[in-house]
């Protein structure tokens, strides 16, 4: 835990604390998935995905990565892998909320095929920022297939 809540606070402005995740652990809809650097055991978390599966919907609702393993496709493998379990638990749909700054996560949601379907204004209370809902149909998302590489290994 320690590991991901030294990304968590690296990576938001206004961080979860560790008693959420601790809750989402255990909450039956909840998902989470840890990247590692390498997977041998020990290694450093390079980056997690927490989301929910309610009903047909994956709902996701927190994704990160370690500094310095931004850019070597960490983010990108850990929502591949929560769409293919969300696929095979049924699900046919996926939404989030992304801050309307937040560019870098918006261009990877729009690699898989998300597409912005409504604003929420003030939704981030921290600073006001307005927040873009995102949708996608899972029987059309893109970046399918394929394997991670040896260097990220979901938990």
């Amino acid at each position: 835990m320690r590991e991901i809540m030294e990304i968590e606070r690296d990576s938001f402005p206004s961080p979860w604390s560790e008693n959420l995740f601790r809750r989402e652990l255990t909450n039956p809809i909840a998902r989470m998935l840890v990247g590692r650097v390498d997977p041998l055991p020990g290694k450093p978390v390079a980056g997690y995905i927490v989301y929910w599966r309610v009903a047909d919907e994956m709902h996701l609702h927190n994704i990160a990565v370690r500094k310095d393993q931004r850019r070597k496709r960490v983010a990108f493998l850990l929502l591949r892998e929560a769409i293919r379990a969300s696929k095979s638990e049924g699900a046919r749909w996926v939404t989030l909320e992304v801050r309307r700054s937040n560019l870098p996560a918006q261009n990877l949601y729009e690699k898989f095929g998300f597409s912005v379907k409504g604003v929420r204004p003030g939704y981030y209370s921290d600073t006001g920022e307005d927040a873009l809902i995102f949708w996608a149909d899972l029987d059309r998302i893109r970046a399918e297939g394929g394997h991670p590489p040896e260097s990220v290994k979901k938990e």
